[in-house]
Parts: structure tokens; C-alpha cells; sequence
């Protein structure tokens, strides 16, 4: 086990930075320094705010009260306690914390349902139709290093199929969610996705294949390639922020090897809810089972898919 020691001071705030909201009397946006986030268009506040669906209603709650254990334990970084449970893999007492409080928080409104975790693996319940799909902390390695780039996701799966997605970030407070059908938000706000026509210009999202470090060669050469038709690269350390960063036009594009279905479960959602394609990275729906996921608007996946194609080996095409 090893104790984490930082004397850093934790990072908190109150909404959504660097948004432009069009409408009046709304609650002002936090001072956060524009220069930590910028979002690339405005949003707009919609008059018909998304119906609450049962399931995200317990969702949103589940994420919230993980978040708030995320965030206490930032502030006090001698309580973060931290141990290796694979190759370049971590896992901390605070994860296991906030899984608690998202179970509880199910198993008291849905205690037949199925439970799919990245820490506890499937809690199988007797309606197997419906799987909750959770990650508690997505960006451990960030959260261990008080990079405050982390969030809480959770997705509701009835037949195989994402009816309902919540990704959470405690240290901004920024909820995005998105229920099948009927759009995505952020804070309440209608989310949209780019309006890139190419690549040219675009900032695309990544993260390096650490757990999968065989597909080294074709990864690096699939950055090379489209290094050279966009504008710049961002690399955060959480792959459902980075799908949400997409489904709010914060980036145009993103693209992963070797994701588990935890982390991409929600992200993948609001991507398709803000008007997003979600595909592999031969253009199919593999990724579900893959974890090899190409996302943005429907342009820039298409661009993004025809300059990978040649530098994929065998593996990556399954």
C-alpha cells in the first residue's frame, strides 16, 4: 500500500467555466480562469429542459454523492491511500469509497438490477437486462497526482442497449448527462458537438495504449498520420471526459486503444445525443467489445477514419 502524501491545497468550483449561456437570470458561471477551459461555441439554455427519467434521476444522485467523497478526500490528501492492481494500473481507497456510495445509492431504488464496476467486476442481479455500467473515478492516475482532471460515469444498459449516461466532475461541477432520444446537456444546457467540415483546425482528444503497450507501433503511427491534419492533440487522462469534451465542442475529436466498457459507456452517449458518431476503427460498432473507439461529429470521424486506415494492423481492424 502506498500513503500519498501532498501538502497542495484541494481546487473547487461552483459551475460551469467558460461558457457562454444565452439566456438571462441564470446562475453566474464560477471564476474560474478562462484559460483552464473554453468551450468553442455557445451554448443554449433549452425551454424544454430534458424530462427526468426515472434512472437518471438515481444516476445523477449516485454521481453527485461519489463526487462529493472524490472531492472531500482531495482536500485532504494524507487520506488518499493508494495501491497498483496491474501493470501502470492504480486503484485508491476513494475509488472503492465512491463505488460504495454509487451501489448504495442504486441498490436502494433498483435492488434487482445488474452492476457492472471497474473495481467490484459484475454484481449480477436477478434483471440482467438492465446493467448499470460505473466507473468511480475515472482518472485515478490524475486524482493520485492532484491533477484535478478526474470524474465519476454512469451508464444504465437495458438489451445491450444505452438508454441513460452521466458523466460528473466533482472539482468543476459540471454534470453532463443524456437520456436515448432525447439529446444531451451540461448543467441543464444543450449540448452540440462541432461543426468542423475536416480535420484542418481541429483539436483532437487521445490517450496512449499503456495497458495494451503491443499496439505501441500502430498507434503511434496513427498519431504521426493525423498529427499532420489537425491542429493539436490533447491528452487528459480521462477518457469519459473526453468524450464528454466532445459532445460539448470543447474538442472535435477523440480516439482510444483498449478502452473497458466502463469508460466509455456514458461518454459514447452523449457523443451520439449531441449529434456525434461513435464507431470503431474500421467505421463498425466493434468498440463495444474492441474498447478501440474513434468519436465526433460525423465529418471528422469519417476524415480521421480515412487517415487512420492504412496504418492499422490486424489486430486493430477486429
Amino acid at each position: 500500500m502506498i500513503k500519498i502524501h501532498n501538502n497542495c491545497s484541494g481546487y473547487k468550483a461552483a459551475g460551469p467555466p467558460g461558457l457562454h449561456l444565452a439566456v438571462q437570470k441564470r446562475e453566474k458561471p464560477c471564476a474560474v480562469p478562462l484559460q483552464i477551459f473554453r468551450i468553442t461555441r455557445s451554448l443554449t439554455f433549452s425551454e424544454t429542459i430534458l424530462p427526468m427519467h426515472p434512472m437518471l434521476n438515481i444516476a445523477v444522485r449516485a454521481a453527485r454523492k461519489a463526487g462529493n467523497v472524490i472531492a472531500k478526500h482531495y482536500e485532504t490528501p494524507d487520506s488518499v491511500e493508494a495501491s497498483q492492481k496491474g501493470s501502470n494500473d492504480f486503484v485508491t481507497n476513494v475509488d472503492r469509497e465512491a463505488e460504495r456510495q454509487i451501489i448504495e445509492v442504486i441498490r436502494k431504488s433498483y435492488p434487482k438490477h445488474t452492476i457492472i464496476s471497474e473495481e467490484s467486476g459484475e454484481l449480477q442481479g436477478e434483471d440482467q437486462d438492465v446493467q448499470w455500467v460505473i466507473d468511480p473515478l475515472d482518472g485515478t492516475t490524475n486524482y493520485i497526482k492532484r491533477l484535478p482532471h478526474f470524474s465519476v460515469s454512469i451508464a444504465v444498459r437495458l438489451k445491450g442497449r444505452t438508454e441513460v449516461a452521466v458523466v460528473y466532475d466533482p472539482m468543476r461541477n459540471e454534470l453532463f448527462s443524456a437520456v436515448r432520444g432525447q439529446g444531451a446537456q451540461l448543467n441543464g444546457y444543450r449540448l452540440r458537438g462541432g461543426t468542423a467540415r475536416d480535420l484542418d483546425g481541429t483539436i483532437l482528444a487521445t490517450g496512449f495504449p499503456f495497458k495494451v503497450k503491443q499496439h505501441a507501433t500502430p498507434y503511434i503511427n496513427i498519431v504521426g498520420k493525423l498529427f499532420t491534419q489537425c491542429a493539436d492533440f490533447r491528452r487528459s487522462g480521462s477518457a469519459a471526459l473526453d468524450l464528454a469534451y466532445v459532445a460539448a465542442g470543447r474538442v472535435d475529436g477523440y480516439f482510444e486503444i483498449g478502452l473497458k466498457p466502463w469508460d466509455f459507456a456514458a461518454g459514447e452517449l452523449l457523443v451520439r445525443e449531441a449529434g456525434g458518431l461513435v464507431s470503431d476503427f474500421t467505421g463498425a460498432h466493434g468498440y463495444m467489445h474492441s474498447g478501440n473507439i474513434v468519436a465526433g461529429n460525423p465529418r471528422v470521424v469519417k476524415a480521421m477514419l480515412a487517415n487512420m486506415r492504412d496504418e492499422l494492423s490486424e489486430a486493430l481492424k477486429r
